[in-house]
This record gives structure tokens, C-alpha cells and sequence, in this order.
């Protein structure tokens, strides 16, 4: 396939015509016109299905509830497209491996089982109870249960998700590697310990009530753009939205609202940023601890004036611990060392104090710019000393919004995909269940691909996903799948890891997506899945399945569990038959699902509840903890040469994590192409390269291990000095499995330590 080529820089608002434009065409290119346009008019609605993409909440006010990527999501899903034993016949495992994750998922739906054979190179068609009993057979023969890794996506419901995690606890183990590993575990962790649960504190309506908004290292044009209805809501009431980011983004600049005429047929749009401050790569902690600085300045000013400080004393008297010591080391930090790691002026940093100064609610709400460095727990936490001082908590339109990334990321990790799994969880799945569940904390994802390359590991299935293109040192990642005897993968389309079969046996399972009818033995059935904001929602597909040989991932899991487990415990297939059955024991064991088949029917979903956003904090000593870190020295402590520039990876605009709907990067002028590189034009000028020049990208690392990725096109961009950027899944070679985040395991997709140099000349001509 080939795709015309250009760099052409984007002039108008997010949203809007645009928006619209490429939703129609993506509806057309399904090849399912009425389908998915009724599809998409039940999309997040009662008696509909919740959105496959993002995990941003439903307002449940508007026409239609779906934005521009999300309608890419569910035609992409929703597509006539399939492939069967004549693709497979057609195309050998190292033929398809030479193609473009585009081609790969543009082909259609999975519709049969298939089973790799290695002698002819080729998947194969097999029954599904085959599938079982062989997956059963790698499994009982391996030496114990820590032998095998239970994966993980964020599209995964509520019921597979806990199905799941029983299955894999009663077989043993923790071992439940999950995609919130590799993004938001940072929130989750930093979260836990400052306030004692990992989940945001407020609601989505919190966003009307707020007097000013700061936003974190996201962007939401591309990665949950629902979320500019609610800053470009706010913002027309008044709020200052003040964005933190690295590069300057159109959706976070200006949008033209969709569902608004007026808006889709004219050049009109609404400001988004009041403020917009480009901070290094990693630099937001320094940042923010600027701002606690100038803040702590004024707040004492006051009191030697004999006024009131600005600080919340009695909020942080009665709700916290270790202000002093935190405080202390505020004053112990130097603007110098501010400066410099965050990139900003001192002025920027006193202006942006001076906003949040005079706001009286205030959230802050963040995503994988920050979750993904070495000290990114520091640095959610530092955000939570910030709203702890000013009793940001426990009021209306004031709070913390970790902005999750998958439907239902937060759902699983609810639903007890975790590594770590906590005393009571485990305690209440045991009585439950009268067995013992494991004890030992588990491998997270950088965890178990390192016991896959030490040969560790027998069984990998994976539950959704795309672990090969997903995860950090793709070399080393695919050697890892390759290296584990079983590798079943649970899949709507053809991706990267169905190409990194198992040195024994492979499989792959084809599953429903989220937009289809799913119909069991007692009838039609819904799943339900957990938004960024605690609402849980029922989902409930509309359109037919492209096969009656697909089956969800709930039945698929349960069958999988009858296989090894058998019936003695567990009904496995009688809780594939009807959900409800599930949810019963969801309850049972869950904190906050009481009588959850009941309050399915709420219009709009269900609150789960939050403990800290009631003030009720389940630390130790029961109060908000602040931390007092000092701001790391360098982002690259193992390295002991200079760094020329930090690279982050990114998401275009016509993508999802590993998805690829297209290769346009509209609002960033980037048409045709994926292999780009953002850099600043001042940095072009000094290397003494040009704009379209292509070059070869390394890693600067201490293990011996080359990492480079070659022919990436330079592109002028608005992002700081020594900054750069380019888009995942081509850069994560770049990313080595042992720099990850400490507390988290998070790999460090956000600052990469690299060179760049020209790509080579060969009779005339620059090769990538």
C-alpha cells in the first residue's frame, strides 16, 4: 500500500470540520456504512456499548457520545474485512512479519482458531476444544505455576478481567503482567502512598465546578479527546486551564466543538490553554516544586504581614503527615536546579504559581508524560503535595484526575489483575472460593519478559493486546515471546505478537469485540467496564459477529479454566453461560459491587466510591501522606557520558497504543508517514542538518546492547531544546528493558537518552 507523503503544518482547530471529515471516512472505509452508523449512535449509551478506546467518562447530556478517535476504534472493530485459512494458507509467519503493523490489522477480523505449525511456517485452523485441551496439556506439564505469565489488556471487561485473575490464583499464581505496567502504574503507586488509594479523587462533573484546571503531560486531541469537551466547557466558564507539555499540541491550543454547527462549518473554536508551558522531558516535578516554592513564599509573606497564610492549616492539621519535612526540602531546593530540569524560567513558574494562587478550586489531572520516567511516583506525588497544601481534596470541582489510557485499564486492575494483590483481596477470594490463594507478590510486564529471556517461562496467554509492539526493546521482547514454549493470544485482528510464536506451540483465539452481540446459553449478555472516574458502566454489543466461529474473551477464558482446573471448585462453563452469575460473585468478593447486577440498570452507570475524596485515608496512620524527595539529579543516573537529546515516544493521531488506523498525524502536519522525528529548529540549525534530512537514531546505554532505529525524517517542531519526539511502536527498539521507573517498573518511553547522526549515503542516495 502506498500513501502520499507530505509535512504540511495544520491551521485550524482540533475538532471540528476536520474531525468530522475523517470520522465519514473512516465509517466508509469499514465497508459497513449503516452498521456502523448505528453503531455509533448507540456508542456509549444506555442499552449500548462502552467505547473500545479511551477511558474517559460519559456525560450523558450530548446527541452523540463519541469522539473522532473513538469512531475509529469501532469501524476499525466493525468492519466486512476478514481473514480465515485461505489468508494463513496464502501467507507464511516470516512473510507477514516483514509487513507494517498497519497491514497487518488493516486485513479484517480473525473469524477461526488457529494453530501455528512450524514445518510449513503457516497458522492452521483448529477446533476450540482442541485449542483447550492443548493449552491444558503445556500447562499441567510445567514444573510450577510461576512458569506461566497471564497478560493482560485495558480493553478487557470487568467479567473476563476477574475470571481471569480466579483462574490464574487457583492455579498458583500472581504472575498478571498487565498493560497498566507499562503506562499508568505510577499513578497507581504514587496515589497509594500519598493518599492511600490508587485512583483519581474526583468526578467528571468536578470539571464544571473548577476555578482552574493543570493539566500534566497529556494530550488529549489525540489520546482522549471526549476530555476537550469538558476543558473547552470549563474554560467557556471561566476556569484557567494551565497546560504542562513538551510539545505545543493543537487539541490542548484551540477546538471547534463537533456538535456544534456553527463550529463545524466556519473557522469558529474556543481557546483551550489560558497558559501553555513547555517544560523538559521529565521536568514537570521541578516544576511543580517551583510553584510550591513561590506559593510557600508568598503563604509566609503573609503571615509576617500578619495575615492569613495562603496555605490550608487546618485541612493539612487534621487530614496529613510530613508537611514540615516536605516543605523543608522545597526551601532546600535552588531555583538553579528548578531551571534547569524544568526547562522554564523562573518568571514562567511564578506565573503559573500566581494562577493556581488565586483559584480557589483547582484540579490536576495528568497522564503518561508523566507516568512514564524514572522518577515518575516522585513526581505524581509531588502533584499531590501541591493539592494536600491548599485542601485540594474533598471539594467540589477540586482534586487529582490520573487520566487513564484503555476503556477499562482501571476496571482490571479493580477486578484484581495485579501483581501485587492486596491481603484483603486475596483473603476475600479465599473464603469465597475455599482455597489458598498464592502468596508471593508476581512478575509485572518488564518482570516477565526478563524470566521469558532466562528461560522461565512455558505458558504466555494473553488476554487482548499486542505485548511485541507494546512493550519497550522490541528485539528483545520478541525473543522473549519466541522463547516460551505455549504463547495463546486472544484477539479480534492479526498484530505484531501473533509473528513471535512460541518455540513449541502457538495459538490464536479469535474473540468479539466490544460493538457485537455476545449470546450465551441463557441469552443475550452484557459485560461492564470502569471509566478513569470510578463509574461503572454496563456495555452491551449491537452488531451481529462477522463469524459464529468468534467467541468473547469471557466464554474463551472459562474455557480455558475448565481445561486445567476442571469443575470441583468452579463452574467455569456454567458462569460462561450467564454473566450474572459472575457479577454475584464480583459482589462477593469486591469492595463496593453490592447487588451489582442491579445497579447495571443505572442509567449511566454506577459510582464505586472514593475514600480519599471523602478524606478517609487508608495509609497506616490514616492521613494524606506528604513526601519529601529531592529532585533527582539527572534523569540518566546510570549514564556517565553527556546526552545530547532526551527522546519520548508518542501516539499519532490516526492511532491507538499499537493500533494503526492510518498514517495522517493531522494536527501535527504529518501526512502519508509514520517515521519522523520532532526536533527543535534551533537544534536542526546547530547540527547543521535540514528538514526532510532522514537519520538514524541510538541509544545511549550501559549494556553493551546496540539500539538504533534508522531512516526517520526530521521534522521541525514546537518542543523544547535537546527534546525530542517520534511515534511508538518504530522507537520503542529504542526503549531498553532495564530502564524503567523506581516504584513502578514503568519503562521510561518518555525520556530516552539518544544521538541522532545522518543516515548513510549509498551511490548518491541517504538509505534508511
Amino acid at each position: 500500500m502506498k500513501f502520499k507523503q507530505a509535512i504540511k503544518p495544520y491551521q485550524a482547530a482540533a475538532g471540528g470540520w476536520g474531525s468530522l471529515e475523517a470520522t465519514t471516512r473512516f465509517v466508509f472505509d469499514s465497508k459497513e456504512v449503516l452498521k456502523n452508523m448505528r453503531n455509533l449512535m448507540r456508542m456509549n449509551k444506555a442499552k449500548g456499548f462502552d467505547c473500545p478506546g479511551c477511558a474517559w467518562g460519559d456525560d450523558n447530556k450530548s446527541t452523540f457520545s463519541f469522539c473522532e478517535n473513538g469512531a475509529k476504534a469501532v469501524t476499525w472493530e466493525a468492519t466486512r474485512r476478514h481473514i480465515g485459512a485461505e489468508f494463513f494458507a496464502q501467507y507464511s509467519v516470516s512473510a507477514l512479519y516483514q509487513q507494517s503493523d498497519y497491514f497487518l490489522e488493516y486485513q479484517g477480523r480473525l473469524t477461526e482458531p488457529l494453530r501455528y505449525n512450524r514445518a510449513t511456517d503457516r497458522y492452521e485452523p483448529i477446533g476450540w476444544q482442541e485449542a483447550f485441551e492443548l493449552i491444558a496439556s503445556h500447562i499441567k506439564a510445567m514444573d510450577n505455576p510461576d512458569q506461566m505469565e497471564l497478560y493482560t489488556s485495558g480493553r478487557a471487561s470487568n467479567e473476563a478481567s476477574w475470571l481471569y485473575q480466579l483462574f490464574g490464583r487457583m492455579n498458583g499464581s500472581n504472575n498478571f503482567p498487565d498493560c497498566s505496567n507499562m503506562c499508568h502504574e505510577a499513578s497507581g503507586t504514587g496515589l497509594k502512598r500519598s493518599i492511600g488509594v490508587g485512583k483519581g479523587t474526583i468526578r467528571l462533573d468536578d470539571f464544571d465546578h473548577a476555578n482552574a484546571i493543570f493539566v500534566f503531560g497529556q494530550n488529549p486531541g489525540t489520546n482522549h479527546p471526549r476530555m476537550l469537551h469538558s476543558l473547552r466547557h470549563a474554560a467557556d466558564h471561566g476556569a484557567k486551564i494551565v497546560t504542562f507539555n513538551t510539545l505545543r499540541e493543537r487539541g490542548l491550543e484551540r477546538f471547534a466543538d463537533p456538535q456544534k454547527p456553527l463550529e463545524v462549518v466556519t473557522s469558529k473554536s474556543g481557546t483551550i490553554s489560558s497558559s501553555y508551558y513547555q517544560p523538559n522531558l521529565g521536568g514537570d516535578m521541578a516544576a511543580v516544586r517551583g510553584m510550591v516554592k513561590v506559593l510557600a513564599e508568598n503563604h509566609h509573606a503573609r503571615i509576617a504581614a500578619g495575615e492569613k497564610g495562603l496555605f490550608d492549616e487546618a485541612f493539612i492539621q487534621a487530614n496529613t503527615e510530613g508537611v514540615d519535612a516536605y516543605l523543608a526540602m522545597v526551601d532546600a531546593t535552588g531555583w538553579p536546579q528548578i531551571v534547569k530540569q524544568s526547562g522554564l524560567s523562573e518568571e514562567q513558574i511564578r506565573e503559573a504559581a500566581a494562577i493556581y494562587q488565586s483559584a480557589d478550586r483547582v484540579i490536576c489531572t495528568w497522564a503518561m508524560g508523566i507516568t512514564q520516567h524514572k522518577h515518575s511516583v516522585d513526581t505524581v506525588r509531588e502533584i499531590v503535595n501541591l493539592q494536600l497544601l491548599f485542601g485540594q481534596l474533598g471539594k467540589k470541582g477540586a482534586g487529582l484526575c490520573p487520566v487513564r489510557g484503555h476503556s477499562n485499564v482501571q476496571g482490571n486492575r479493580t477486578m484484581g489483575i495485579d501483581e501485587k494483590p492486596s491481603k484483603a483481596f486475596l483473603d476475600s477470594l479465599g473464603e469465597h472460593f475455599s482455597f489458598t490463594p498464592p502468596r508471593e507478590i508476581g512478575h509485572n510486564t518488564v518482570q516477565a519478559l526478563e524470566a521469558m529471556l532466562r528461560d522461565e517461562i512455558k505458558v504466555l496467554i494473553a488476554l487482548g493486546g499486542n505485548l511485541a509492539a507494546a512493550a519497550p526493546d522490541s528485539p528483545r521482547t520478541e525473543e522473549a515471546l519466541k522463547r516460551c514454549g505455549l504463547t495463546v493470544q486472544i484477539s479480534t485482528k492479526l498484530n505484531r505478537s501473533h509473528l513471535c510464536p512460541g518455540n513449541q506451540d502457538a495459538l490464536i483465539l479469535p474473540t468479539l469485540g466490544r460493538t457485537e452481540q455476545d449470546i450465551q446459553a441463557s441469552g443475550p449478555q452484557f459485560i461492564t467496564v470502569e471509566d478513569s472516574f470510578s463509574m461503572v458502566h454496563a456495555s452491551e454489543g449491537v452488531g451481529k459477529p462477522i463469524a459464529t466461529t468468534q467467541r468473547s474473551e469471557t466464554w474463551i477464558v472459562a474455557g480455558i479454566a475448565h481445561a486445567v482446573l476442571g469443575s470441583e471448585k468452579v463452574d467455569w462453563l456454567g458462569l460462561a453461560d450467564d454473566y450474572n452469575k459472575i457479577r454475584d460473585h464480583i459482589a462477593a468478593t469486591i469492595p463496593g459491587f453490592s447487588d451489582f447486577n442491579t445497579r447495571c440498570d443505572i442509567k449511566g452507570g454506577f459510582y464505586l466510591g472514593n475514600a480519599a475524596a471523602d478524606l478517609r485515608f487508608n495509609t497506616l496512620n490514616e492521613k494524606a501522606q506528604f513526601s519529601a524527595p529531592a529532585l533527582p539529579a539527572t534523569l540518566f543516573p546510570q549514564l556517565d557520558v553527556d546526552v545530547p537529546f532526551t527522546l519520548q515516544t508518542l501516539r499519532s493521531h490516526d492511532q491507538y497504543n499499537t493500533t494503526i488506523y492510518g498514517l495522517d498525524d493531522r494536527y501535527r502536519g504529518v501526512y502519508g508517514q509514520r517515521e519522523v522525528l520532532f526536533i527543535n529548529p534551533e537544534d536542526l540549525a546547530e547540527l547543521g542538518y535540514a528538514a526532510g534530512d532522514d537519520v538514524d537514531i541510538e541509544t545511549l546505554w550501559n549494556d553493551g546492547i546496540t539500539r538504533k532505529v534508522s531512516g526517520f525524517k526530521l521534522v521541525p517542531y514546537a518542543i523544547p531544546r535537546g527534546n525530542l519526539a517520534a511515534y511508538y511502536p518504530e522507537t520503542n527498539p529504542l526503549v531498553p528493558l532495564s530502564s524503567f521507573g523506581d516504584g513502578s517498573g514503568t519503562p521510561t518511553s518518555k525520556s530516552i537518552p539518544v544521538k541522532i547522526t545522518l543516515s548513510p549515503v549509498v551511490d548518491g542516495l541517504r538509505i534508511a
